[in-house]
């Protein structure tokens, strides 16, 4: 990846076409590590009926081809796609024919089952699509460069699973399928999740209006936020997949909390909502839910690592994106090897704060036109959240400067190191953890990417608080 601004596309952040399809980031906790998670706890027809709940789909040695080996015998390599099919009481978010998956994501669950890494596909990256035979009324998918989430639309969960093999070297175990409704149920079961605003949001597309501040939102407002994209950060799909895994982690906590494990009712009302949303392959019996279920706790008080595939804007496909390597290679191989996540470079050290938790408020100090887009382009593509782009209150800047409050100052050092010239300014009075970057005349770029830069592939655990980075 360039260290300037020269190889950035022609559209900046704000001005990228829209997507109405959309991205759904959030399923893993409720499918592979919750829904699973208290099924040994079910006893009678409790347990019959929550297993009787969960449709099935046959994926086929036939369909699925030559596969990658199985490295790590006793891992778990679990699929999740989610549902964009708008008929039915999903209607109301808008009408489209057929059924999409929006989000394509891969649980890695260790031998032991005390971690867990969830690796997110972005949906518009452009990769190497591989061939799948027709099946059950779709047309197949022939060998082609095209959208990752085109093998959905293709073939169905079985193009899928196998275009998630070729492109990642993984062996995949099972599949699971959520959607649309099946999620506020979820959500509503445990009594809401809790999320910080730092600005007051509007949303008409998402159906979400909220105040500012930290507060629990139930179904419906929590479907408008993880659904809303234009009306919070810079309004990308991306920014958007991090606010979804944040949402996530918030969630991780809640279900694995004693308020919902020792609550017989919270506990079963969720299981329900849960099995009632989703598909799965045949092979996921409740006897593998079992053992799951097991190692909940060790899962619980492990960490649950959420890592989105390393990324860059397309320049010969603009509105997409393309996997970055080697450093998408090296997370593959993390996941397939079963490469333990501390020390292996994917959360990058203790000794400063991730991008993944840094929120900047870009500014442009000079009088290059629309270079703050440009510069929060790049920042975007490193992992950070881009909460706000606009210009300085007075030109020119001579030199480009961090300011951050005293909540904020732990995360100034990493933004530093990523750029060629920069200056720090404490704010003291201020309270927001968010760091703005004031671009001057002196800028000069980012640094250039190590191929070794193991904080590529950073990421997040459950506990992160999503009001910390607020």
């Amino acid at each position: 990846m360039s260290s300037g601004l020269t190889d950035v596309p022609s559209k900046p952040v704000e001005q990228r076409s829209p997507r109405r399809r959309r991205r759904w980031l959030w399923w893993l906790v409720a499918v592979v590590t919750v829904v699973v998670v208290a099924v040994a706890a079910t006893v009678g027809g409790v347990y019959v009926k929550l297993t009787g709940n969960v449709k099935h789909v046959d994926v086929t040695p036939e369909d699925l081809g030559p596969r990658p080996a199985k490295v790590a015998t006793k891992a778990l390599n679990v699929l999740v796609v989610g549902s964009d099919q708008r008929s039915g009481k999903n209607a109301k978010y808008g009408r489209f024919p057929g059924e999409r998956t929006d989000t394509i994501m891969l649980a890695h669950i260790s031998p032991k089952r005390d971690n867990a890494m969830v690796v997110s596909f972005p949906r518009d990256s452009m990769v190497q699509l591989p061939e799948c035979r027709a099946k059950q009324g779709l047309p197949g998918q022939r060998p082609h460069l095209g959208m990752i989430n085109e093998s959905f639309n293709s073939g169905g969960i079985t193009c899928t699973w196998k275009t998630v093999e070729t492109l990642t070297g993984i062996h995949i175990d099972h599949f699971v399928k959520v959607d649309f409704t099946g999620f506020k149920g979820m959500v509503d079961a445990v009594g809401g999740v809790e999320v910080c605003l730092p600005e007051p949001v509007d949303d008409k597309k998402a159906l979400l209006t909220l105040p500012a501040g930290r507060q629990t939102l139930k179904g419906e407002q929590a479907l408008g936020y993880v659904r809303a994209r234009y009306s919070l950060g810079d309004g990308s799909d991306i920014g958007r997949i991090q606010r979804q895994q944040m949402f996530i982690a918030s969630m991780v906590k809640k279900v694995m909390s004693g308020e919902t494990l020792t609550d017989p009712g919270k506990l079963f009302g969720f299981l329900d909502a849960a099995t009632k949303s989703v598909t799965t392959d045949p092979e996921l019996t409740p006897l593998v839910m079992k053992d799951l279920a097991t190692s909940a706790q060790g899962l619980a008080a492990g960490q649950i690592h959420f890592i989105t595939t390393p990324w860059r804007y397309s320049v010969t496909h603009p509105g997409r994106v393309e996997w970055v390597e080697p450093q998408s290679r090296k997370l593959f191989q993390i996941v397939a090897r079963d490469r333990t996540v501390t020390g292996s470079g994917v959360k990058g050290g203790q000794s400063k704060v991730p991008r993944s938790k840094i929120q900047v408020e870009v500014r442009n100090g000079t009088s290059r036109s629309g270079l703050a887009s440009l510069v929060a382009v790049r920042l975007e593509e490193r992992g950070y959240h881009i909460a706000k782009i606009g210009d300085a209150p007075r030109k020119p800047y001579p030199k480009t400067t961090i300011a951050y409050s005293p909540n904020g100052a732990a995360g100034a050092p990493t933004l530093t190191r990523d750029l060629l010239a920069s200056s720090g300014r404490p704010v003291p009075q201020a309270t927001t953890a968010r760091l703005v970057l004031t671009i001057g005349d002196d800028w000069k770029g980012l640094k250039p990417l190590r191929q070794d830069d193991a904080d590529d592939l950073n990421g997040f655990d459950a506990t992160h608080d999503s009001c910390a980075s607020a």
